[in-house]
């Protein structure tokens, strides 16, 4: 089979057991019409467990076809460095318009027709059309200001909702938000986590103004706000398999955050199932998913540390950085005049110690950039200190460092989903290779893979129009 136009719907790391179990609840009824109306397989992440599955690793490998073997992307921001040829990029070659929403780990090259969203990880990619850079930066600023615990200010908000008005925003988006509002005042607060499923809503208003406006045959759209929660509230969800268990509030408090996620997600599908009406082919992707964090529990529980102000942390200890790029919770990229200043603070943020183990992780980047993270997860007493080993000089831990909130309690499993959406249903026993999904997209298209492409894997299609 055949299609005009691909959606490749990316819901982040969604778990093929918790979509059967509240499906057959009657809990997920989009995603049962989903499933019902598809060739429904289970995939295998390209790694086994361990340092490279990452979900900024697995979707490198879905939009190359290429396994981690072959394309050694490790780090969150190195897609945008690297030259393979993505799924954009082939089918760009092809003639093919095409949009990425927010796809993790993956660029934008000059030359190709539609519109792109960095993933709200990444503040070196610029958006196309350059008037989506005043939505990806709040967008950013929300991601990472979340871990950081700083919220938007009222100009932030005001200009991202002026932006919004002019670019897609529904009148269900400005009822779900101001409903949202209403409960966090009702509640003090408790249910202000929920603000992770709004920015899926926003991302679905924006994606469709622009679908309409550029007509891709091609298109990504990328959500993270459910992966969060498994990581967050997993041990809220099912206590009982956890060694530290939440107290009895907080897990009143969370104890249903992956479901809402799994429920928002199943309610963004009910627009996407109007595409069809246009000749859309659906496919529903995870690249990877979750399971409870029980190895963690032996040690105290996962935890993580973020620096309070790490900009004025590296002043005070002579520093000299160019820019300081947020990533990740715990994790920055530093940018450097030139190559002796990135080695001489390379050598320095080593040198800081606690209970005799190195603070920062410290990566080059190579050129004038160092990728610097906190690694320490075990528990740090309240009046801990943490020494630089050369200058012997102490600083409490706390005073650099806070707590972040939530103890991670899921962690990363190896199988996916794999959802084509051809109209028969048929459920696959045997697991497949994300690596299966790059030429199963082209072979959708009408587009031959490459022949100087070392793919790894065939595509699915003829076991899809088989069953």
């Amino acid at each position: 089979m055949s299609t005009s136009k691909v959606l490749l719907l990316e819901f982040n790391e969604l778990c093929p057991p918790l979509l059967q179990k509240w499906m057959d609840a009657g809990l997920l009824p989009n995603f049962r019409r989903f499933a019902d109306q598809s060739s429904v397989f289970t995939t295998e992440a390209d790694e086994p467990e361990g340092d490279s599955l990452n979900p900024w690793i697995q979707w490198y490998s879905v939009h190359t076809g290429l396994a981690y073997s072959a394309h050694r992307v490790f780090r969150l921001t190195d897609g945008l460095r690297r030259q393979h040829d993505d799924i954009w990029s082939v089918l760009s070659k092809a003639g093919v318009t095409v949009a990425n929403m927010s796809s993790m780990n993956a660029g934008w090259s000059s030359g190709r027709k539609g519109f792109y969203v960095p993933d709200p990880w990444c503040g070196e990619a610029s958006p196309r059309p350059d008037e989506l850079a005043a939505y990806h930066s709040f967008v950013s600023r929300q991601v990472q200001g979340h871990s950081a615990g700083v919220g938007a200010s009222a100009g932030d908000a005001l200009r991202f909702l002026t932006f919004m008005a002019g670019h897609g925003l529904r009148a269900k988006t400005v009822m779900a938000v101001l409903a949202q509002l209403s409960r966090e005042v009702l509640t003090r607060g408790r249910v202000s986590w929920r603000r992770a499923s709004l920015l899926d809503q926003f991302q679905q208003d924006v994606f469709l103004h622009y679908l309409r406006r550029s007509q891709p045959r091609f298109a990504t759209f990328f959500i993270n706000s459910t992966a969060h929660y498994q990581h967050c509230y997993w041990r809220h969800m099912e206590p009982e398999r956890f060694i530290i268990k939440p107290e009895a509030a907080e897990r009143e408090q969370y104890k249903d955050a992956i479901l809402h996620g799994y429920q928002r997600m199943d309610a963004l599908l009910e627009d996407f199932f109007e595409l069809e009406k246009d000749g859309v082919t659906l496919v529903l992707a995870t690249a990877l998913s979750q399971q409870p964090y029980l190895a963690a529990e032996q040690r105290g529980g996962q935890l993580y540390y973020r620096p309070i102000d790490f900009g004025s942390f590296l002043a005070a200890h002579g520093i000299a950085y160019a820019q300081l790029e947020p990533v990740m919770a715990q994790q920055f990229v530093l940018r450097f005049a030139d190559r002796q200043a990135t080695e001489k603070a390379a050598l320095q943020l080593k040198e800081f110690q606690w209970n005799g183990t190195q603070v920062f992780e410290v990566a080059d980047e190579g050129g004038c950039a160092l990728n610097v993270a906190n690694w320490l997860h075990g528990s740090v007493p309240d009046d801990a200190e943490m020494v630089h080993r050369t200058s012997g000089t102490r600083e409490r831990f706390y005073d650099v460092f806070y707590r972040m909130e939530a103890m991670k309690s899921g962690r990363h499993h190896r199988d996916g989903v794999l959802w084509i959406k051809t109209g028969k249903h048929h459920v696959h026993p045997s697991r497949v290779s994300i690596l299966t999904i790059f030429p199963t997209i082209l072979d959708l298209l009408g587009v031959a893979v490459p022949p100087e492409h070392p793919r790894a894997s065939e595509s699915l299609l003829r076991l899809a129009a088989a069953a």
